[in-house]
């Protein structure tokens, strides 16, 4: 079990999650016996009193990397349930795994800043940075614990009995044995640098998340020296999970780990002596970049960058769970960390490059064909084939919904506009791409072919910056214009304007998105994208694009709500209405999904208008600073989250608007940087037909989901919902691979 104390100002928050409780249906149970009742009506009145200056007390607040870490378990539990196929488990797992190193390497590292700086609250939740940290520490070390529970008891043998094993050394037969001696022989000796720690070799700065051995020594070396201490990096350019030949396992799926053939001939690095032991550790360290907003070239000064987040202050060191004492203090000593930033694993130190993309159909999800809108499967220009895309948009806005609907809509688009002679210029944001990217190749095509290309690049998307400096080197080699945004905001907006001439008139085409323009993603995440030729939309975008390229006043648009200049106004100003609705005794309604909520004003604005009436319903698939369901505050406000097959990812504010309905999509998460340090942009669905298909598909389909939501209440327990006694099981991803790809439902 993971039990999680989230001490606020207002007391002892016990947030209890259990991972590992699981009934024989499959269905995840919360702990029985934990305090907190299941009947919010009952819940504790939190101190929740308006300080002086109109602000809500921090103990109306749940703090922002506790509820990332939520998340993260929340993700967790998924590798615990046989609702998801076995491979699925593991991938879970692994995908657990990633998201902890970033955690650690991102939030946890900033919260040390802080610490270092001062052990001074500057948030609204009133937690100090060393009570945050301590909170951390306790959640992820029972996490790790219950993270390799699930391996080593539910996952490895569930595999073997597929005939899937990662064999350990002692598995070995001798035929096994001897292959494992000539790959380590001929593949492993060759790039191992063995590193002696003695005066003349200090203990050697080591890579970020690189995986390590320490070995202990006895005997003399060639020099006629006492060596007790060795260091042996484990090459990054090996992979980290072998499989064995065929001949050798009658063509199964066994493998090998590279930290066990190091292991088990370390001692031929140094002959001569005898090795005493051997055991793998690996440290994490600060992966933020630190660039300044007066930079001169953004490009250039990350590049320096990048080279430094290799090497970043020191958050956590892992060792397996039988290195000794005297071992591990050695390494925390060396590495200045403390004892509650290590952390014991029962098996690889890192499981993120784990194989489990085996093609084994049965122990995958079920397979499906992309759908295309029919709008574009049928040809709507019979005098013009090459604009049969462009004739579609002109008759009617199309919706994509990713990833039920293929990305290549969006690939075809650039294409048909890199190659009609009418097509005059081509503008797109990239966020995350790829130099292999269909996207920057059509673009590139399109630049090579004498059209006006603009790629606004933001440099600075979070380990993707060397990829998306090679992509402006590709762009701009093909003859593109590239620029980097604004200093000191990223550009997180998702858009493309296709400008054409058409019987001697000038006609925009565009597409907005909720996610990135990036086909690998557009399979695992859910988004939305709007293909559009409405005016005054097109217009918008395109007074976008001169503000990223350009300088001057921001655009005055007419359609859409634009970060950081008026959407977080505008959602202020929504919220109002709805206020003022409810006031006025007519029906208030509310219904968010996106990522995330942590900005305060919203947090707030939210509760005033739950406290008048408007009924509250928000989707969020990760953070969470606000309090449910607590009497007085927010009784009016439900949150869950849906954690399943795909990432969820569609950002969506609808507000009732006494009967006038609004409904944006976007690419904004409702967290202050989104909201003031980005470049973001919202848009309206105003095509009565996708206004109706995002409402019941990506609202109301969610809000019925009983089977893999988790609901959250005002203690910050997040508790995963069971069909009652009779309920049909509603999943909201496989409804929609139902209705849009025609798969049946597995519940």
């Amino acid at each position: 079990m993971v039990e999680i104390n989230n001490n606020q100002n207002s007391g002892d928050m016990n947030e209890i999650i259990d991972v590992n409780s699981v009934s024989e249906d499959g269905n995840e149970n919360v702990d029985k016996n934990m305090s907190v009742s299941s009947n919010y009506n009952d819940l504790t009145d939190i101190d929740w009193q308006r300080s002086e200056d109109g602000s809500y007390s921090p103990s109306s607040y749940i703090n922002r990397d506790l509820s990332l870490l939520q998340f993260h378990l929340r993700v967790l539990a998924q590798a615990a349930s046989p609702r998801h196929p076995l491979l699925e488990r593991l991938f879970f797992l692994i995908i657990f795994s990633s998201n902890l190193d970033e955690f650690f390497e991102i939030r946890v590292a900033g919260i040390m800043q802080k610490l270092n700086i001062g052990d001074v609250s500057t948030s609204a939740h009133g937690m100090r940075p060393s009570e945050v940290l301590n909170e951390i520490s306790a959640i992820t070390h029972d996490a790790i614990n219950e993270q390799y529970r699930i391996l080593n008891e539910d996952i490895l043998p569930a595999l073997a009995l597929e005939d899937i094993r990662y064999l350990k050394r002692d598995e070995l037969n001798a035929e096994q044995s001897a292959w494992m001696k000539r790959y380590f022989t001929e593949q492993v000796v060759p790039v191992l640098t063995p590193i002696s720690i003695d005066p003349a070799h200090p203990f050697p700065r080591l890579v970020n998340k690189s995986l390590n051995f320490i070995a202990t020594l006895e005997g003399k070396d060639a020099f006629g020296r006492d060596i007790n201490l060795a260091i042996v990096p484990a090459p990054r350019s090996l992979p980290r999970v072998i499989r064995l030949p065929d001949e050798l396992t009658g063509g199964k799926e066994h493998h090998v780990m590279l930290s066990a053939i190091i292991h088990e001939h370390i001692g031929e690095l140094f002959p001569g002596m005898s090795v005493t032991g051997c055991h793998q550790f690996r440290l994490t360290r600060n992966a933020d970049l630190d660039l300044a907003d007066d930079v001169e070239d953004i490009a250039k000064a990350l590049e320096g960058e990048l080279e430094n987040r290799r090497f970043g202050d020191k958050v956590r060191l892992e060792v397996t769970t039988d290195c000794p004492a005297h071992i591990s203090e050695y390494l925390l000593n060396e590495f200045e960390l403390h004892d509650n930033q290590l952390y014991r694993v029962n098996g690889p130190v890192n499981l993120t490059r784990l194989l489990f993309d085996f093609n084994i159909p049965g122990l995958r999800y079920q397979p499906f064909t992309y759908a295309v809108p029919k709008a574009f499967r049928r040809e709507m220009d019979k005098s013009d084939k090459s604009s049969s895309m462009f004739a579609a948009m002109r008759k009617s806005d199309v919706l994509v919904h990713h990833p039920f609907h293929a990305f290549s809509p969006i690939i075809n688009l650039l294409w048909q506009a890199a190659s009609d002679p009418k097509v005059l210029a081509i503008k797109q944001t990239l966020y995350r791409s790829g130099t292999n990217s269909e996207i920057v190749k059509a673009l590139a095509a399109a630049a090579r072919n004498g059209k006006e290309v603009t790629a606004v690049i933001e440099l600075r998307a979070r380990f993707d910056e060397a990829s998306n400096i090679a992509v402006a080197n590709y762009l701009q080699e093909a003859g593109a214009v590239v620029v980097y945004g604004i200093v000191g905001y990223k550009t997180h907006a998702k858009l493309m304007l296709i400008v054409r001439r058409e019987e001697d008139r000038i006609r925009r085409y565009v597409h907005l998105g909720t996610g990135n323009y990036h086909a690998a993603n557009a399979k695992v995440y859910t988004d939305y994208g709007l293909f559009s030729a409405d005016p005054d939309i097109s217009e918008d975008v395109h007074k976008i694009f001169q503000e990223l390229t350009g300088m001057g006043k921001p655009a005055n648009l007419k359609k859409l709500l634009h970060a950081p200049f008026t959407l977080h106004e505008k959602l202020m100003s929504f919220i109002d209405d709805e206020i003022a609705h409810a006031k006025a005794g007519k029906r208030a309604h509310i219904i968010v999904k996106a990522n995330a909520l942590t900005e305060r004003r919203l947090i707030d604005k939210l509760y005033d208008a739950s406290q008048a009436g408007v009924k509250i319903e928000l989707i969020l698939r990760s953070m969470c600073c606000l309090r449910p369901q607590v009497k007085g505050l927010s009784e009016n406000i439900t949150v869950r989250s849906i954690i399943g097959r795909f990432l969820e990812h569609t950002r969506i504010y609808y507000f009732y608007n006494n009967g006038d309905e609004r409904l944006y999509c976007g690419s904004a998460d409702w967290m202050d940087r989104n909201l003031f340090h980005r470049v973001e942009v919202a848009f309206p669905i105003e095509n009565k037909k996708l206004f109706k298909q995002i409402y019941q598909d990506g609202l109301i389909n969610y809000l019925q989901d009983n089977t893999q939501a988790w609901t959250l209440d005002g203690t910050g327990v997040w508790q995963q919902l069971q069909p009652a006694a009779g309920e049909t099981p509603h999943v909201a991803q496989e409804h929609l691979l139902k209705v849009i790809n025609g798969v049946e439902e597995s519940s």
